[in-house]
């Protein structure tokens, strides 16, 4: 089994709150990522599929093809976007970090599987000091 990374990155503003809360209990929750006046990051997505290499490639999934299925499933529809606003998968939830990563999982994961191969994790940087991975449902 061979497991293959590819890398893109998008910035995308958000702020963390519940409309059913107050903006103190927000603050108190959410802390700075609750401002009213949003925020943003520069996003490092790490996308890893695994599988055997074809026998007439040798490649587990082919490189530019992944890359297209992560701009046009994920990057391209939240790079330069307000995640809470702009995302239309992201509609109705919270905008964290974590939420947002198993969003991506469910764009990308159908494109992926019908090119024979298997989604194996997701890595968002969200800061130099902030990173998740997520492995699916």
């Amino acid at each position: 089994m061979i497991f293959l990374t590819r890398k893109e990155t998008f910035s995308a503003a958000h702020k963390l709150y519940r409309e059913d809360w107050t903006q103190s209990k927000n603050e108190e929750v959410f802390g700075k990522c609750a401002n009213p006046n949003w925020h943003g990051h520069n996003y490092e997505l790490y996308v890893t599929v695994k599988g055997e290499p074809d026998p007439a490639t040798s490649f587990v999934m082919n490189l530019s093809t992944l890359s297209d299925i992560i701009k046009e499933n994920a990057v391209n529809r939240l790079d330069h976007m307000n995640i809470n606003i702009d995302v239309d998968f992201m509609k109705g939830k919270i905008a964290t970090t974590e939420n947002l990563i198993v969003a991506i999982w469910q764009q990308i994961e159908p494109p992926i599987r019908a090119k024979k191969c298997i989604l194996h994790c997701i890595r968002i940087q969200e800061t130099e000091k902030n990173y998740l991975e997520y492995f699916g449902p």
